[in-house]
Order: C-alpha cells, then structure tokens, then sequence
C-alpha cells in the first residue's frame, strides 16, 4: 500500500507517533504512512532507541521510494537493541554466523561418517562375495580337519570331545 493510500485511510485516526508524543496529526505527518495508530509499540521501540526527531529527519534525508525500506531497517534494529542493548542487531548475526559454522562442522562430520560407513558396507560385501564364490566343499576336505583328534598346538594334547567329559570330573 502506498503512503498516500495510507494517509488517505487514516484521515480521522492519529498515527503512533502523534498519539505517543500527543501531539495533532496532520495530513502531512511524515511518520504516519509507517506507523499506523494500531501498531503503537513499534513506533515506542523506535523512539526510545533513536527519538523521534532523529527518525524524522533519517526519513527526510532519504528520497521516497526508499523511505519504507529504511523505516522497517530502523524498526528492526530498534527491537534488536531493545532485546540486547549491547550488540543489538550484530548479537544476531554473530550467532546466526556461529551456528552456522557448527552445522557445517556437522555437516562435514556426518559425510566423515558416511565415507566410512561405505568403506565398511564395501568391505563386508567383498568378504561376503569372497565366502560365495569359495568352493564349498574344499574347506571341508581340509588336511586339518582329517583324523580323529584335533590337535591345537604341537605341544598341546590331542582334545576328544567325546571322553573329554569323561576324563575330567568337571560338572556342568
């Protein structure tokens, strides 16, 4: 909506700012077309931030067509202070730009973790088609699975599983 539809439509309605400074509003109030009377704790930041004269003249020094961009720059960094009158609308930035470094170490971490989540996945599939394509039947023809007793070392008994039991008194 244009500044002149908005001074139209308030003809009989105080903007914010008049209303806040009790002050006549005229039709060529250059406050008026951005803060209409309903959106008074707008202006209240603004004024308590900047003061109104200095608005007035921000607005004054800018030509027209930039003067709604301006206002609602000033309506945001005016809020901002008031949340932190320290930092203001930086605090803001700087925390956006914090927080995105950190999802980008997490982003970088979580592609860590795929690549060695596929390194795995690969690693797994190799072994599981290195098992099929083995031939079944000569890992049980091995020559140390032959003869009766399995011998784990050559110093080491010969193990029997069947009087193994028997031998030794063990209770299960």
């Amino acid at each position: 909506m244009s500044s002149q539809a908005l001074t139209r439509t308030r003809a009989h309605q105080p903007c914010a700012a008049c209303r806040m400074l009790r002050r006549r509003c005229d039709s060529d109030c250059m406050l008026a077309p951005y803060f209409p009377g309903d959106e008074a704790e707008k202006f209240f930041g603004v004024h308590k931030v900047f003061g109104a004269s200095n608005v007035i003249r921000m607005i004054q020094m800018l030509e027209e067509s930039k003067r709604e961009d301006a206002v609602k720059a000033i309506i945001y960094e005016a809020t901002s202070r008031l949340r932190d009158p320290v930092y203001g609308s930086a605090g803001t930035i700087f925390h956006l730009q914090r927080m995105v470094e950190e999802l980008k170490m997490q982003v970088e971490s979580m592609r860590a973790q795929v690549v060695q989540l596929q390194e795995q996945r690969n690693q797994l599939l190799g072994i599981l088609m290195n098992v099929r394509h083995l031939d079944s039947t000569s890992s049980v023809h091995d020559s140390k699975f032959d003869g009766g007793n399995f011998m784990l070392d050559e110093d080491s008994m010969a193990y029997d599983p069947i009087t193994y039991f028997t031998e030794n008194d063990w209770t299960f």
